[in-house]
């Protein structure tokens, strides 16, 4: 009897194990029973921008934590797909930092070709996961949101592929509460023009703390504050951007920080993180973790190790994305189909210890770099993936740091070369500042049929 695989989540994860799967099938293997339930309306998973936060139409927490105007923070060369170059996608060289749009649209691309969509089962919302120890099944139950019915089907294994970026990390500071701006977390960040002449207190100093001030600044903030709580980010960044010590209180508008300092503010985003949470599954196999490279408890980063057969992908924090969700996807296909064969507990438990024994030994954002590209290469080479040169792309992120320690608000003017194909990525038709428009359209257009309205400001840092 065909094994019967649930993948939970349509976003860049399970689309990667759905290709996996789908190459193996073309080459003549005998794939599992797959079914992938996705509640929103479309596959992209966090890619997917809504105006909406809080909760959807249907009652369910709103999965994406996507804003208008977002344009890629890493050169799209370091996230290329070895079985689907940029190069097949684009049809011609295009600037290293795509807009969310064409970005969702490359990764999109592949999984188009390839003809999954019937697997998945849109506006389908698993509600609870079951695992009988005595028959090795897990019962999976699920809404139908359009009919809101219940349903529940068992399965040999289950892939948990819905990401961590969804549930905010939500700290309390005193006087928050009595705060007459508004607050709200980075997760619900939608689109910067609201906040245009007015003066904002970011607290975190995570990408998200980056991006949302620079965004702010483009379009138009008063003045952005970023609080962090131990080391500054130390970008030399534009005026009407500047760091502060942590927020220890805020009383009427104004912001106290540790150290004595103080910032009269209108609106407070919270940028401080998410947490991994996954209500649809009991204690016994819910992964328990913080935003790490190496989450405890699973082997390869993907098999939870205190039951084999419940399978994590995309649960790491990253710099690598869509082909480290590939490298994972590959593995865990050839374990699905039994090319990959788990070791005793005792031998997962010594590789798990020398992945975390690594991890804390990492000072460097380039050594965690290397880190994750050793880890996909781990992973990478007990599969039949197409070659990929991870130590080539780790270099780029490296070059990449140092163009943002040069200039925070340029560095998206930078070209990088496909490692797969060498094409050098073609100048951007202009600068980031000044692309107030971030469709793909407009994006994709030469440089001479570009036209972009004049920013407030440009200033460069």
């Amino acid at each position: 009897m065909r094994k019967r695989v649930a993948i939970l989540g349509a976003g860049p994860s399970g689309l990667a194990l759905l290709q996996a799967f789908e190459t193996a099938r073309k080459s003549g293997a005998e794939i599992p029973h797959i079914v992938c339930y996705e509640k929103q309306g479309d596959w992209g998973g966090l890619w997917n921008y809504t105006w909406r936060t809080g909760l959807d139409s249907y009652g369910e927490p709103v999965h994406s934590s996507m804003y208008r105007y977002l344009w890629s923070n890493g050169p799209k060369e370091c996230l290329e797909l070895a079985d689907y170059t940029l190069d097949q996608h684009f049809g011609r060289p295009v600037p290293s930092f795509p807009p969310r749009a064409a970005l969702r649209d490359y990764f999109l691309g592949r999984v188009k070709q390839s003809g999954v969509r019937p697997l998945i089962r849109f506006h389908t919302a698993v509600q609870w996961v079951d695992y009988c120890p005595e028959r090795k099944v897990f019962t999976v139950t699920t809404r139908d949101l359009l009919r809101q019915r219940l349903n529940s089907n068992e399965y040999d294994h289950v892939v948990v592929a819905s990401g961590h970026y969804s549930t905010p990390n939500t700290p309390d500071f005193p006087g928050l509460d009595q705060f007459s701006g508004r607050v709200l977390h980075a997760h619900d960040f939608r689109d910067a023009r609201e906040f245009a002449g007015q003066h904002l207190l970011l607290i975190g100093s995570s990408y998200s703390a980056e991006d949302i001030a620079l965004q702010c600044h483009k379009y138009g903030a008063g003045s952005v504050t970023i609080s962090h709580r131990s080391e500054p980010m130390g970008f030399n960044w534009p005026e009407g951007i500047s760091e502060a010590a942590l927020l220890e209180r805020v009383e009427g508008r104004t912001a106290h920080f540790v150290d004595g300092s103080q910032r009269e503010v209108d609106a407070i985003l919270l940028c401080t993180g998410y947490l991994h949470h996954f209500p649809f599954l009991p204690d016994s196999l819910a992964l328990r973790t913080g935003n790490r490279m190496y989450p405890p408890g699973l082997y390869k980063g993907v098999v939870f190790a205190r039951n084999p057969d419940l399978l994590y992908l995309g649960m790491q924090d990253q710099y690598f994305t869509f082909n480290m969700f590939d490298a994972q996807a590959w593995f865990a296909r050839d374990l699905l189909l039994d090319r990959i064969t788990l070791p005793e507990p005792a031998a997962m438990s010594a590789d798990m210890e020398h992945w975390l024994t690594r991890e804390a030994e990492l000072e460097t954002a380039e050594e965690e770099i290397d880190f994750q590209a050793a880890y996909m290469r781990d992973l990478l080479d007990r599969t039949d993936y197409p070659a990929l040169d991870v130590e080539a792309m780790a270099d780029q992120f490296k070059q990449w740091l140092q163009h943002k320690q040069e200039c925070i608000l340029g560095y998206r003017e930078q070209r990088f070369p496909s490692t797969l194909t060498g094409t050098l990525a073609a100048a951007p038709n202009t600068s980031w500042l000044q692309a107030l428009d971030d469709s793909s359209e407009s994006w994709f257009k030469p440089e001479a049929e570009e036209t972009v309205a004049e920013p407030r400001r440009v200033a460069h840092g």
